[in-house]
């Protein structure tokens, strides 16, 4: 009898832990020896939140919650490849482009796959992996840089604001298929959009332009990316003859 009282906090601690996990990065730990599984799923969700904190009631996505999970993602020797399910409105660029430049640098095999939209700076995201998918019923909005708040209206701020758009066009068209005139063509189309310029793409759209790699869904991600993690370890394996 003592000894099950003395477990009970133990699995009561370890529960808490989890449910913690969960309600702070929408994330469990990472996955253990114990579980039979290679492969880490990262969510990018709702709106990336940068700099400046969202109100609470605003479903977000942390910056400073998924830089150190890829960190620890890319030194974890148990995860052989990273699976990040996008379901994303934007939000602020540079943490935006920072987490796409970190999946990019990532030595690992990584598959993304837009799930219900990948929008703004969702989409240097999504083609920031080694290959891409996308629901059909996804969407992903693709339109020019703007700023919010105080904007002072001066030449250096449109030169700013200019050389930052310059950045995700950069980065897209090297991570993706899509030449920079056919992406700068859908960045400021109008009359696609009710209240601003730019193109609402939709699944099959995405992979016909070259944005994205294919069309699918959760099953034929995980697929090619156990695929990538076995051209990995044969790629190694003859390094190492």
């Amino acid at each position: 009898m003592e000894n099950t009282e003395e477990q009970q906090p133990e699995k009561s601690d370890a529960k808490d832990s989890i449910m913690s996990k969960i309600q702070q990065l929408g994330e469990t730990s990472l996955p253990q020896m114990s579980q039979d599984t290679n492969i880490h799923c990262l969510t990018i969700i709702g709106q990336i939140e940068g700099h400046v904190q969202l109100p609470p009631q605003n479903k977000t996505t942390k910056y400073e919650h998924v830089i150190p999970q890829i960190v620890a993602i890319e030194q974890n020797p148990k995860i052989e490849g990273l699976l990040i399910i996008l379901n994303t409105v934007g939000g602020d660029v540079e943490a935006g482009l920072a987490i796409a430049e970190m999946l990019a640098s990532l030595s690992k095999p990584t598959v993304s796959i837009v799930l219900g939209g990948g929008h703004s700076i969702g989409v240097p995201i999504a083609v920031s992996c080694d290959h891409s998918f996308i629901a059909e019923t996804a969407t992903m909005t693709i339109h020019p840089v703007r700023l919010t708040g105080l904007v002072i209206g001066v030449p250096q701020t449109f030169e700013y604001l200019d050389k930052m758009q310059e950045r995700v066009v950069n980065f897209v068209t090297h991570h993706s298929n899509i030449s920079e005139e056919k992406f700068k063509e859908l960045m400021f189309s109008k009359g696609n959009l009710t209240r601003d310029i730019g193109t609402n793409v939709v699944g099959k759209d995405a992979a016909d332009y070259g944005l994205i790699d294919a069309v699918g869904g959760v099953g034929q991600a995980i697929k090619k990316l156990n695929q990538l993690i076995e051209e990995r370890k044969g790629e190694e394996g003859r390094m190492i003859q």
